[in-house]
């Protein structure tokens, strides 16, 4: 498996993690029976699709991007979906984690 194709299963795993987020809190502490089983097949699928990225791309950097992905992408769907608030405070926080995650990725290890 070639890098690229690795990021795009860890986009994909991220964009799959967000879904199972969706789906756990429509599950209702498991008390719908449909969302539970979408729930759980989310999961299974981001897992998978987390893995086979892992294979080709240095831990370190695609899991800050995959986690990244994930808290964004959660904020995002909780205020359109479950009308959760969205204020300066949380935006900036939003920006922090994504500036954290840009930085990561340019830092070449070497040392200053």
């Amino acid at each position: 498996m070639t890098a690229s194709t690795g990021w795009l299963l860890l986009v994909l795993s991220g964009l799959l993690d967000v879904g199972w987020a969706f789906a756990t809190k429509k599950a209702d502490g498991f008390a719908n029976v449909g969302w539970t089983a979408l729930s759980i097949a989310l999961l299974a699928a981001f897992v998978i699709a987390l893995t086979k990225a892992l294979s080709v791309l240095p831990l370190g950097m695609a899991y800050a991007v995959w986690t990244g992905i994930g808290a964004v992408g959660s904020v995002v769907v909780g205020v359109a979906a479950f009308h959760e608030p969205l204020g300066a405070q949380k935006i900036t926080y939003l920006v922090i984690i994504v500036s954290g995650i840009i930085g990561l990725n340019l830092d070449t290890g070497s040392p200053a």
